[in-house]
């Protein structure tokens, strides 16, 4: 390949739905050279052109997803050929559940990719059936299925964006009910269930936690002012050590019964306490409307 400078690329992809577009644009923002949905066949001779052009290009984000159909094979020896180029590489795989990417879909009333007349659902688990081997090569795995557009900017920001707007470590506070199951992508996990419950208390139980009266409920209790002493202790000890380490963003999970008065109580409390200590904290309710 013509030209000796590097660049840095992005292979950006996932399910549909799960939210590539708005990442790319997300990358653009944060001094990308985006283009989606280029065929493969023409990424190498692009880097090249990328090289001969002399113009100030240094991180390309490229969008690949399903419509190209024969983009599984092909895409692993692409990556070579960039890598033996001298290029840095990285594959960022956007995911989403399957109930999230059921809701998006009819709520845009978009047609799945993958078409023909297979109902939604089948049409989403079989995307996610061919991309699994993609899935495996990614560098970057991305969960969208609790972040609006403005928590995922701030995601791709964090990890991606130019180095002058780096630095602070990123934690999603995650509050979560057992009873609708455990979020698979977190990190840290903490059980509050042994706090006295506001649900069983009639004037709170159709409140969430996010009210005053059962914030003030759940923070009244010796056992919560301890725990919470426990807990910050904890991860303001363990922040610093993931830093040193390299790594730049964390999810912390809490969870009680039903996930709308406890956990969103005490995960809105730590996130409050991480801003203070200088985090960078992405609060979360994934279970408060349930």
């Amino acid at each position: 390949m013509v030209g000796s400078k590097n660049l840095h690329f992005l292979i950006v992809s996932g399910l549909s739905g799960a939210g590539k577009s708005h990442a790319i644009k997300c990358f653009e923002d944060n001094g990308f050279f985006c283009v989606d949905n280029l065929p493969l066949d023409l990424v190498p001779k692009f880097a090249e052109l990328c090289v001969q052009s002399g113009m100030d290009i240094g991180r390309v984000a490229l969008g690949v997803d399903v419509r190209e159909r024969k983009f599984l094979k092909t895409l692993s020896p692409i990556l070579n050929e960039l890598r033996d180029a001298g290029h840095t590489v990285e594959v960022v795989f956007l995911e989403a559940q399957d109930d999230m990417l059921v809701r998006r879909f009819n709520e845009t009333r978009r047609p799945h990719p993958l078409g023909g007349d297979a109902p939604l659902l089948q049409s989403i688990q079989q995307e996610r059936e061919m991309l699994v081997d993609l899935r495996r090569m990614a560098d970057r795995i991305i969960d969208t299925s609790e972040l609006n557009v403005h928590q995922l900017r701030q995601v791709i920001g964090h990890d991606y964006g130019r180095p002058e707007h780096r630095g602070k470590m990123m934690v999603s506070v995650l509050s979560f009910g057992f009873k609708y199951g455990i979020p698979y992508d977190i990190d840290l996990l903490f059980d509050v269930r042994f706090l006295p419950n506001p649900n069983f208390v009639e004037h709170l139980k159709p409140l969430t936690g996010v009210d005053e009266q059962v914030s003030d409920y759940v923070m009244a209790r010796p056992q919560t002012g301890e725990f919470l002493e426990r807990l910050y202790g904890l991860l303001d000890f363990l922040l610093p050590h993931y830093a040193q380490e390299g790594k730049s963003y964390l999810t912390v999970g809490i969870g009680c019964t039903g996930g709308r008065h406890r956990s969103v109580a005490i995960a809105s409390a730590l996130s409050r306490h991480l801003d203070e200590r200088g985090a960078q904290a992405v609060l979360r309710h994934r279970d408060i409307t349930k």
